[in-house]
């Protein structure tokens, strides 16, 4: 038997003894407290029947004691090994979210930075946007205008040379005779024809 073995079991066959010397010493301090001696003999006999109680007792049951106190002690230690390691978790995760809440001010000024950055971008983005639709418009008006000015000199051109075709209809039928009008149609026939 082991040292660690003997350790095991100690704390189990202590206690066991003790009460069985106990029950034994009872009836030899009965017999001292009425006058009688004590017989130590008989006494010798009924610690060592105890011993012999004790030892048949621990043959058929101490193996299974030795394996129960084992796998106590193993279901002790692994809970032991559980709790260590909860423990190291739960250490890891409150320092980080200790260094997290440290971090926390450095994460809002760079959380800031970012959104003013974004508005900036997103100004500047609207700003060129408006410009570029301002510059499409003022185009636009630009041919629209180039396009009106040209209908209305071309309808101020149609209109003066209907009023100077009539006019001059007015001035050349006061003064042309039936001659002078048949030599301008061969004029213009023949202009017509040579083109």
């Amino acid at each position: 038997m082991s040292i660690k073995t003997f350790r095991n079991i100690l704390p189990v066959l202590l206690p066991v003894l003790l009460a069985g010397l106990a029950l034994l010493a009872g009836p030899c301090e009965a017999l001292a407290s009425e006058g009688h001696e004590p017989r130590w003999g008989d006494f010798a006999w009924r610690v060592v029947n105890l011993v012999i109680f004790v030892g048949i007792l621990w043959y058929f049951v101490g193996g299974l004691t030795k394996r129960f106190l084992k796998g106590r002690q193993q279901t002790i230690k692994d809970t032991l090994d559980e709790l260590e390691k909860r423990r190291k978790e739960a250490r890891e995760h409150l320092d980080a979210i200790e260094a997290r809440i440290a971090n926390l001010d450095a994460e809002r000024k760079a959380i800031l930075e970012e959104s003013k950055a974004q508005a900036a971008r997103l100004r500047q983005n609207i700003v060129d946007e408006a410009r570029r639709q301002a510059g499409q418009i003022v185009d636009q008006a630009r041919r629209a205008a180039e396009n009106e000015g040209r209908a209305m000199r071309d309808q101020v051109r149609a209109t003066l040379a209907d009023e100077i075709v009539e006019a001059t209809e007015k001035a050349l039928r006061g003064k042309l005779t039936e001659q002078d009008h048949d030599r301008l149609i061969a004029n213009s026939l023949d202009k017509v024809v040579l083109r």
